[in-house]
């Protein structure tokens, strides 16, 4: 990534010289490559910025800590073997993996007393929080596809969601996040820029495409159409997917049994609706639309909130994931006859 030069004046006036050129961005060539980024955080306050913070440490701990201890629970119960267990588990690895692109950096330069972050650096963590969001993004399609299995067809539910299925449909995610980031990453080193300062706590996509100071048309044409295919097909999907399954659910003779799924489903749906409505609106949204403080507190949302909110709403609300971890975190699981 290389920044733009600095306009020189044309003494000479057009038709009798050198064309005029364009004094906000000229040509890219034989320039000194930019070496570090300015992140200039959640909040350009202090105070707010020490709270938001603080803030942000918390529900990274929390995530984090529901994520790991949802994996150990899946993995060391031999009876949450199943389908269901298995997206869960890489949903949960999958949302730590996405939180420690951004924040551990970010708190880390803030015990350094430090805002840079340099050029090669910005690349890998935009790289890898595209991977990790677009994945996340898809797998959730997988899940809400193997939920309208186990609800509306379950008496075909062993024979559809087999082993090889199971691995299809989390390879697919990984595979085309990482096509997309890629994708992405490549087009961000062709770019110029006008500053290195992003108003940001991280090196988000958006965020640099506005610095920039050359032709961000295919870039922007490639933010629509990738992100269409990893957020809006997905979301779109996951919608219509609760139609029958909330046909399905209605038609549940018990009153307490109706009442237990459609509250499972309404917490599954609001989780999910936060997710892709942030996402939605900060790269979906025409530009006019954009303001700063919306779009970090958008940011914030599905960053650190979401991931941290599915292990509770996809897993301490299911009563054979609560006894293996009760399990686990008494050692149950380790209590065997000598």
């Amino acid at each position: 990534m290389v920044p733009c030069p600095t306009p020189r004046a044309d003494p000479s006036s057009p038709g009798e010289g050198e064309p005029i050129v364009d004094l906000n961005c000229l040509d890219m060539a034989n320039q000194t490559q930019v070496s570090e980024f300015v992140l200039l955080g959640l909040s350009e306050q202090p105070r707010q910025q020490q709270v938001l913070l603080g803030l942000s440490c918390s529900l990274y701990l929390i995530g984090c800590l529901g994520n790991l201890l949802t994996i150990l629970a899946i993995v060391s119960d031999p009876h949450l073997h199943s389908p269901m267990y298995f997206f869960l588990s890489n949903l949960s690895l999958l949302d730590v993996c996405f939180t420690s692109t951004t924040i551990p950096k970010m708190l880390l330069n803030h015990l350094r007393g430090l805002t840079t972050i340099s050029s090669s650096a910005c690349l890998v963590q935009m790289y890898f929080f595209i991977a990790f969001g677009a994945a996340d993004s898809i797998l959730l399609l997988a899940m809400a596809y193997d939920r309208y299995l186990a609800i509306c067809r379950p008496l075909h539910y062993l024979t559809i969601m087999s082993m090889l299925r199971c691995a299809l449909l989390v390879a697919v995610p990984w595979v085309l996040a990482n096509v997309i980031s890629m994708v992405h990453t490549i087009l961000m080193t062709r770019l110029s820029f006008y500053t290195s300062r992003i108003p940001h706590f991280f090196c988000d996509l958006n965020a640099l495409i506005k610095l920039s100071c050359s032709d961000t048309h295919v870039n922007e044409m490639l933010v629509l159409v990738l992100g269409g295919s990893g957020v809006l097909v997905p979301f779109v999907c996951i919608m219509a997917s609760y139609t029958p399954i909330a046909v399905a659910v209605w038609k549940v003779p018990s009153a307490r049994g109706k009442w237990k799924a459609f509250s499972t489903c309404g917490s599954h749906l609001c989780v999910v609706s936060l997710f892709y409505g942030t996402i939605i609106g900060v790269y979906f949204n025409p530009a006019s639309t954009h303001t700063t403080h919306g779009d970090m507190a958008a940011t914030v949302m599905y960053t650190m909130v979401t991931p941290m909110l599915n292990p509770f709403i996809y897993s301490l609300r299911n009563r054979d994931l609560k006894g293996a971890l009760r399990k686990l975190l008494s050692h149950n699981h380790l209590a065997k006859p000598l």
